[in-house]
C-alpha cells in the first residue's frame, strides 16, 4: 500500500511538472505575441532598419518580420514585460482554488 501511494505521489508530480511547463510555455507564446503586434509599427516606420523605402520588397518585409518575432520571443523568454508571469500566477490561483473546491466537495 505505502508503495502505491508513493508511486501516485510521483506519477502526481510528473503530471503537475508538465502542466507546469505547459502553462510556461503557453503564457511565454502568448507574451510574445503582443510583443510583436506592439514591435510592428516600430518596423514599418520612416526609422526603421530598412530606411524610408521600408517596403523595398517582400524579401526585406519577410526578414524584417521574422526579426520582430526573435525579439519578441526572447524578450518573453527573458522575463518580458512580466504578462507572461502574471497570467501564470493568475492561472495557477484559479487551477488551485478549484482543486480545493473539489478537494473539500468530496470530503462532505
Amino acid at each position: 500500500m505505502k508503495i502505491e501511494a508513493e508511486a501516485n505521489v510521483r506519477l502526481d508530480k510528473a503530471a503537475a511538472d508538465r502542466r507546469h511547463t505547459r502553462l510556461k510555455d503557453a503564457t511565454q507564446q502568448f507574451e510574445s505575441m503582443l510583443l510583436q503586434e506592439m514591435l510592428k509599427p516600430m518596423r514599418s516606420s520612416k526609422n526603421s532598419w530598412l530606411g524610408e523605402d521600408g517596403d523595398l520588397d517582400a524579401a526585406a518585409g519577410t526578414m524584417s518580420s521574422f526579426g520582430t518575432e526573435a525579439v519578441a520571443t526572447t524578450i518573453s523568454q527573458r522575463g518580458g514585460l512580466g504578462i507572461a508571469r502574471k497570467v501564470m500566477e493568475q492561472v495557477s490561483d484559479e487551477a488551485f482554488q478549484h482543486a480545493q473546491k473539489i478537494s473539500f466537495s468530496t470530503k462532505v
